[in-house]
């Protein structure tokens, strides 16, 4: 009389738990990755309550030491004009996010401001919530 084990092993091995948390992972690394901020420009912005949803087309920094940039281009002062308008083209309704260390002058960013009014850019100054 030969005996037979009723449980057999099964040899199969199931991948759709596996396969659920990799396509959770590479949904949370897309999204956390969306959130970075790609310019590296170290500025110490000053503090508000209030915050916008406007999305800037692109964004003219100033930095403690006085160095204009766009996006993160560094730019002579006398040619922001021209490289916003390169930049920017025809578009009507443009944002135009400005990025200015709290420890500038506000004269720098009246001059910048007085471009952004002679192109008709409408204008985000960038702060830190408070």
């Amino acid at each position: 009389m030969a005996l037979t084990s009723r449980n057999k092993v099964s040899p199969n091995f199931s991948m759709s738990g596996m396969t659920d948390i990799v396509f959770l992972l590479l949904i949370f690394f897309m999204i956390t990755s969306t959130l970075i901020h790609p310019t590296a420009l170290k500025l110490l912005l000053p503090e508000s309550s209030h915050q916008t949803s406007a999305k800037p087309l692109t964004t003219v920094s100033i930095t403690h030491d006085l160095q204009f940039y766009v996006e993160d281009q560094p730019v002579d002062f006398n040619d922001l004009e021209r490289v916003l308008q390169e930049i920017i083209g025809n578009n009507q309704e443009v944002y135009v996010s400005i990025h200015i260390d709290k420890s500038v002058d506000v004269e720098y960013l009246v001059k910048v401001l007085n471009i952004t009014k002679n192109n008709n850019y409408k204008v985000i100054l960038a702060t830190t919530p408070e």
